[in-house]
């Protein structure tokens, strides 16, 4: 498993379901030892279903469809565990309720948490008396109710820090953090189907001395104008982003190497006819490189555009170049 950010729903899916699976054998080995060989059997049976999407999501990372599979199997074991084992499975009920909205969506969890609660109550002499299939009821929707709003609440919590997380606060660019996964997934992407990709790095000519001239203001304002012209630049399917400081990373989808050269140059151009600062024009510098096949992750990748910049610096600024196979 690869996974490119963390996901919350995989880990309690992993954490959940292997203390389940490790509880409900310990169940099923006392079982069996008491001589209750079929509730043993069905133990070792829910045991094996529940580890079943916990490895697919493991080496997939795929958690909403290994979600979904466990909420299923789970209501349906507890629904079983009743059937078999009478009133005394109710405490199970309440554990599977509360689990179901942390391993799937909310909608999945509540009707399996009601489809729970309607198969309980066909169930003959389940319940004590009418009172207790009420007092059950009640506190089955209390359940659902309560945890479907706490997961609704927490979902949105959560994209909106993920979104903070991925986003540069001064230039409403993606961040480093999102760079680094997406030239993974690039990179992933060549792999799979050869698709090409091209890395342009680049950073703001004598930024230092606009900061000493002007202060850090006059700075932030330059980078933030920057980050507006790179990203009117993009293409479709183009994504820029900060790296740090007055660097910044473009990731293209392009054809060969020319089509690298022409977008390249169509960047430079592009801030040095529209970047100014309080002392005039600024400009960039830029490397950038191809992807290409020996490069298996997105560093060695990332060092030859970057390396290709310092040559472009050295070379005199507002310039580019195009990173070689022999650098």
């Amino acid at each position: 498993m690869k996974p490119t950010r963390r996901d919350f729903r995989l880990d309690i899916i992993i954490l959940l379901g292997s203390i389940t699976g490790v509880t409900i054998t310990v169940f099923g080995i006392y079982r069996w030892l008491s001589g209750q060989h079929a509730l043993a059997w069905l133990d070792f049976a829910i045991v094996a279903c529940v580890m079943l999407p916990v490895l697919y999501a493991w080496r997939t990372g795929d958690s909403a469809r290994a979600g979904a599979a466990l909420c299923v199997l789970n209501s349906a074991g507890t629904l079983a565990a009743c059937l078999l084992a009478g009133h005394t499975a109710l405490t199970w009920i309440y554990l599977v309720l509360l689990t179901n909205f942390f391993i799937a969506n909310r909608w999945l969890a509540a009707s399996a948490n009601l489809v729970i609660l309607f198969g309980v109550q066909l169930l003959p002499d389940f319940f004590h008396d009418g009172f207790h299939a009420t007092s059950v009821a009640v506190s089955v929707l209390l359940i659902t109710g309560f945890s479907y709003i706490f997961a609704k609440r927490t979902q949105g919590d959560r994209a909106r820090l993920e979104k903070l997380a991925a986003i540069d606060a001064l230039t409403g660019v993606p961040n480093r953090r999102s760079m680094e996964r997406a030239l993974a997934d690039a990179v992933d992407t060549f792999q799979r189907t050869g698709r090409n990709y091209g890395l342009v790095v680049l950073d703001l000519d004598r930024f230092k001395d606009v900061n000493d001239q002007y202060g850090h203001a006059a700075g932030d304002a330059a980078i933030a104008d920057l980050a507006s012209i790179l990203r009117f630049e993009m293409r479709r399917n183009d994504q820029v982003f900060r790296f740090g400081g007055e660097e910044f990373v473009a990731l293209l989808e392009l054809d060969n190497i020319e089509d690298l050269d022409t977008t390249t140059e169509r960047l430079r151009k592009a801030v040095r006819a529209s970047l100014r600062g309080p002392g005039g024009r600024i400009t960039i510098s830029l490397g950038a490189a191809l992807l290409r096949e020996h490069e298996k992750t997105w560093h060695d990748w990332f060092s030859r555009a970057d390396a290709a910049l310092y040559r472009a610096k050295s070379a005199g600024r507002d310039s580019y170049v195009i990173a070689d196979d022999l650098f």
